[in-house]
């Protein structure tokens, strides 16, 4: 190859690219790869760029003063090493104009070539392969040394692209190739519990928030034995400090214990997450001068290592968080989230609703006819129709989102809604709402998934045999369209067309839909009654046809199971989520999804849209919920405070809130606009499935596992929100025990977890389940 053609504009930047190539042609990739594509900017959320603030750093204390300041110059040892290996491969392959064009612009001598790297000044580092603490040697040898660290850490020599690292399974090789051994890995146990004894003996209000170093730390750690053979050393690693470790991470280490050869870390999720993303500690600015102290006097590099490699410490200015504080925020698989990923701004405000007159005014005449009490109904009306004309300082632009236009049957059915909103029941603890309880007798297919249609008329649930099952909740029964030759002989001028197209011969309560090839686990109604969504174990989301009871197409995208789907308030668009841990934003005219939200370490259990159509919500088993920007495809917001996975998810009707459950049986409230917690539900004693707020907003009901529905006072809860000071800077949250006061009711089903709830336009509850005898 020609370099001109080549190599026409090569600058500092190329230079990282081609080292990563010529490690790729030789088949290998090393750890500063896998470094330089995993790492985030080590920003720590407060403008403060410097080397101890948790982003990528130097290897050890002695040397973390300048690295923060050299990390972009070319003449930093590290990067003067990988710099040096470019030319020297770009020589090799007769590249010579590219080698005088990188050399004229990183500003070295001519003579360079021959010189020898910078040396650097990690300690005690073992050789870390490309990690910047090996001693210099010329650019041959550093790339000689990458080769022989990568090939003893891997039987086989991964092939990798360069946008491997962006898929949601990173390559297994890569991930422990960077398990390199830190010093003497025996010294562990006297390295950790040194640390524990600095840890226990600081002040009190220090000492909760550095405690929170002991999970990521202990984890590495052992890790790293298992990784380096130290078989019966991790044992006893394990078993002397796991009961240091929190509760809530319970699951987590009992998966961690079954790792005890360095086979079994091959192909193992929960290792993968672990090292790929940074655990995020949130520490005041005090309490980590106090570590970095304590670590520099000691010389204790192997710890330093870890937390500068693995963690990422997100420091605020301010008074160090309590036990509690830290306790309501902790428990995902990545720590906390990090302060800077909810700064950005969200239009969580409604859109304005289409402005529909003429049919209001008829309907007027009929109230008065019917009732001749016309005043009463009057500013009902009118109060309606103001809220939907005022535009909403916190909405996105009407045009923000293409949005389909409202078709005459849709706007038929605002009338019926507007109408029935005028019946609607004023909810609040002195006016609680009647509930429906629709239980599943029987069901041997074994009851997965439950909707029901925005007016309550129409029943779905999904089936572990790969059915979906559609029941008519009204007198009036399902029925197909007529078949062509039958359309063909009706008077398209007749005023009831819409009666005379569908076949009477095809009536029946319920009707099942087959196609799916296995359990059914999601199910949504389109708004307009006109379709149905469902995802299933087979990878597949399907469109169904409602008046025809057809499927219509099938979605192809995951490559695993589909845990849920849910469609737009406004239809047209719908989500899905799976076991692939990626998001995927669809149009029903569109066979390839729209957008990819990936970001979540763990399964995406639920979904669900904002009630503006502009955002979606994800809830997922790594215990955190994200808030994604469809517009853009950004993550705009991280959750993190559930022990468990999340199940369920409800906005309020305003936009303004999310309350999120899980199987750790509580339900979070959320402030969308500030990015905080604000509330704790407690009361249920297993998983939650199902969140639904009324109409109105001011009730929000949950459903769960242990056979209960429960009623909590929403209008409270963000009463309390709206008078207390919000500490958003420092991610102080300050939780009310208060969810007795909250508690507007239980009611338990005899037999019957309680799957699905829902509010009628007129707010009364219905909720699904299938009886458990």
């Amino acid at each position: 190859t020609r370099d001109d053609v080549c190599f026409p504009f090569l600058n500092l930047a190329h230079a990282h690219f081609i080292f990563k190539m010529a490690a790729v042609q030789g088949g290998l990739v090393d750890a500063v790869e896998e470094k330089d594509i995993k790492t985030e900017p080590s920003s720590d959320g407060i403008g403060n760029n410097n080397a101890n603030d948790g982003g990528p750093l130097s290897a050890s204390p002695s040397s973390s003063a300048s690295a923060g300041s050299n990390k972009s110059s070319a003449g930093a040892p590290e990067d003067q090493q990988t710099l040096l290996a470019v030319l020297q491969f770009l020589k090799k392959n007769k590249l010579t104009e590219s080698v005088d064009i990188l050399r004229r612009e990183a500003g070295l001598p001519e003579d360079s070539l021959d010189l020898k790297g910078g040396d650097s000044s990690g300690a005690g580092s073992g050789g870390a392969a490309g990690s910047g603490d090996a001693a210099g040697g010329d650019a041959s040898a550093l790339l000689s040394r990458v080769t022989a660290s990568t090939a003893s850490s891997a039987a086989v020599a991964p092939t990798f692209s360069p946008t491997a690292a962006g898929e949601d399974q990173p390559d297994v090789n890569v991930v422990l190739s960077a398990y390199s051994q830190q010093g003497d890995p025996k010294l562990y146990p006297v390295y950790y519990s040194g640390l524990k004894r600095f840890i226990e003996s600081v002040l009190d209000c220090h000492r909760a928030e550095l405690s929170q170093v002991f999970y990521p730390l202990f984890v590495h750690m052992y890790l790293e034995l298992v990784y380096n053979n130290y078989e019966s050393e991790a044992k006893a690693f394990f078993e002397k400090y796991t009961g240091d470790q929190e509760c809530y991470y319970e699951d987590d280490l009992r998966i961690l214990s079954s790792l005890s050869k360095r086979e079994h870390m091959r192909g193992n999720e929960t290792l993968l997450d672990f090292r790929t993303s940074k655990f995020v500690l949130r520490i005041s600015r005090d309490s980590y001068q106090l570590l970095k102290r304590h670590l520099q006097e000691r010389q204790n590099n192997q710890i330093w290592n870890i937390i500068q490699e693995h963690l990422y410490i997100d420091i605020f200015d301010g008074m160090p968080r309590s036990k509690s504080q830290i306790d309501a925020m902790s428990g995902s698989l990545a720590g906390e989230g990090k302060r800077e990923a909810n700064k950005a701004k969200v239009y969580y405000g409604l859109l304005k609703e289409p402005e529909i007159e003429l049919p209001l005014d008829d309907e007027d005449e009929e109230a008065e006819n019917e009732e001749g009490k016309p005043k009463k109904k009057k500013p009902k009306k009118d109060s309606m129709g103001s809220k939907s004309k005022k535009q909403d300082p916190h909405a996105p632009s009407q045009t923000r989102i293409p949005l389909p236009e409202l078709k005459d049957s849709d706007k038929l059915d605002k009338i019926m809604y507007m109408k029935e909103a005028t019946k609607r029941i004023r909810l609040g603890p002195d006016n609680l709402p009647s509930i429906c309880f629709y239980s599943f007798l029987n069901a041997y297919q074994g009851l997965t998934a439950v909707d029901f249609t925005d007016d309550s008329s129409l029943i779905a649930g999904g089936f572990a045999d790969s059915t979906v099952r559609v029941w008519s909740v009204t007198p009036k029964k399902l029925r197909k369209v007529k078949s062509a030759a039958d359309l063909n002989l009706i008077d398209k001028e007749s005023d009831d067309v819409l009666e005379r197209i569908m076949d009477e011969k095809t009536a029946s309560e319920s009707k099942i839909l087959y196609g799916h090839s296995g359990p059914v686990y999601g199910i949504s109604f389109s708004p307009d009654r006109n379709y149905l969504l469902s995802s299933s174990e087979d990878g597949t989301v399907r469109l169904w046809s409602l008046q025809t009871f057809t499927c219509l197409v099938g979605y192809k995208g995951h490559n695993y199971p589909v845990w849920d789907t849910h469609f737009s308030p406004h239809g047209y668009y719908f989500i899905s989520g799976g076991h692939d841990r990626v998001a995927r934003l669809w149009a029903t005219d569109h066979y390839q999804p729209l957008r990819m939200f990936s970001g979540h370490l763990a399964d995406i259990t639920c979904t669900r849209f904002h009630p503006n159509s502009n955002y979606v919500a994800t809830g997922s088993s790594d215990r955190t919920i994200r808030l994604w920007d469809v517009l853009n495809g950004n993550c705009v917001r991280i959750f993190t405070g559930h022990k468990g996975p999340i199940h369920a998810l409800a906005f309020s009707p305003n936009g303004k809130f999310l309350a999120s459950g899980a199987t750790d049986g509580r339900v979070l409230l959320w402030d969308i606009g500030n990015g905080m917690m604000f509330g704790e539900l407690k009361g249920h004693t297993d998983s939650i499935y199902s969140l639904r707020f009324s109409r109105d907003g001011e009730i929000l009901a949950s459903g769960s596992m242990d056979n209960t529905v429960r009623l909590w006072d929403a209008l409270k809860a963000f009463d309390d929100l709206e008078t207390d000071d919000f500490t958003a800077a420092t991610g102080h949250v300050h939780l009310q025990d208060n969810s007795q006061e909250l508690l507007l009711g239980t009611y338990v089903s005899k037999s019957t977890p309680v799957i699905h709830l829902h509010f009628t336009r007129r707010n009364l509850l219905l909720a699904a389940g299938s009886y458990n005898p």
